[in-house]
């Protein structure tokens, strides 16, 4: 288990991806084809390991680029933040850490943990994961303007840019996502 360890904590970054701004939709005259065209591009980010990680449908977190299970092995816990005992905040401190003696990193930011369960995006398609991020039952209720601010300002949103060594940063930056949010819900947060 420990070689496997090693060896997931070690593997090498994805290739970086881009992500276009707003006005790279701004062609597209039918409003909500560009809405929609416009949350395809959110969706680079949103469907990223960076992301994904932590957003499982189950109670099990993955981790790295190649999203493997999380070891140790760790649940979600009542609170999002790990079992009682071993909340995620036992290992992820307020910052990322390097690793002695091999490459790679132990992420951290303040706070740390999984989004509820309601917010499970593993395994959904893009259509699906719009859907329920404009519900509010099911996106830790937001409304649309509550989102934006998350999306364009949270520091645990914006950690997936600044991943720590060993991982590929999420595309783009937070300044590009939170301004395709506010295209995306000011062209009417139209789902693919």
């Amino acid at each position: 288990m420990r070689i496997a360890l090693i060896l997931a904590l070690t593997a090498g970054p994805l290739a970086a991806e881009t992500l276009r701004g707003p006005d790279a939709f701004a062609d597209i005259a039918d409003e909500t084809e560009r809405s929609a065209a416009i949350f395809e591009e959110m969706a680079k980010v949103l469907t990223h390991p960076r992301c994904l990680n932590c957003h499982p449908v189950g109670d099990r977190p993955t981790q790295g680029d190649e999203m493997t299970p999380h070891m140790p092995p760790i649940t979600r816990g009542p609170e999002n933040e790990g079992p009682a005992g071993l909340h995620c905040t036992a290992c992820h401190g307020e910052a990322n850490r390097d690793f002695v003696g091999y490459p790679g990193s132990l992420p951290g930011h303040d706070p740390w943990h999984l989004a509820p369960v309601s917010m499970g995006w593993q395994g959904l398609a893009v259509g699906e994961i719009c859907a329920q991020l404009k519900d509010p039952a099911r996106n830790g209720n937001r409304d649309l303007e509550a989102l934006h601010e998350h999306n364009a300002t949270d520091g645990l949103v914006g950690w997936g840019w600044e991943p720590g060594t060993g991982r590929t940063p999420a595309p783009g930056s937070q300044e590009i996502f939170g301004a395709l949010t506010r295209a995306w819900i000011d062209s009417g947060a139209a789902c693919p």
